[in-house]
């Protein structure tokens, strides 16, 4: 099979670095590589993501047989989420990016305001 070319516009690579390029997609990842979660248990984890984007990220990570969706027959009928083992080799790979945004913040920090200052001072 001939190896996709990721800098063409029409490339499939593309729709799947838009998943990993999406920090909910990556954070949803991340929290289900521990345990399976409830809808309403991600949204309490995850600061500042909505109800609707939440949904739509799941449907879309879903879809890409990344995260598995179980109705569980309760009243009102309880839904979980959890890691494929597709999923969890993409979240092991995230994990390495959100290492290195941890370890260097205050470097970027730094030059985010270095780069401030000189605007300012131009």
């Amino acid at each position: 099979m001939k190896r996709a070319n990721c800098y063409a516009a029409d490339c499939p690579t593309r729709q799947i670095l838009d998943r990993i390029g999406d920090k909910w997609a990556v954070l949803i990842l991340l929290l289900l590589r521990d345990e399976p979660m409830r809808f309403n248990a991600l949204r309490r984890a995850i600061e500042g993501i909505s109800q609707k984007m939440l949904s739509q990220v799941l449907k879309s990570l879903e879809r890409d047989g990344l995260v598995r969706r179980r109705a569980i027959a309760t009243v009102p009928v309880t839904v979980e989420y959890s890691i494929t083992p597709l999923g969890a080799t993409l979240a092991g790979a995230v994990d390495g990016l959100r290492d290195w945004a941890e370890s260097n913040l205050k470097d970027v920090l730094a030059a985010q305001r270095r780069y401030d200052a000189q605007l300012k001072a131009a």
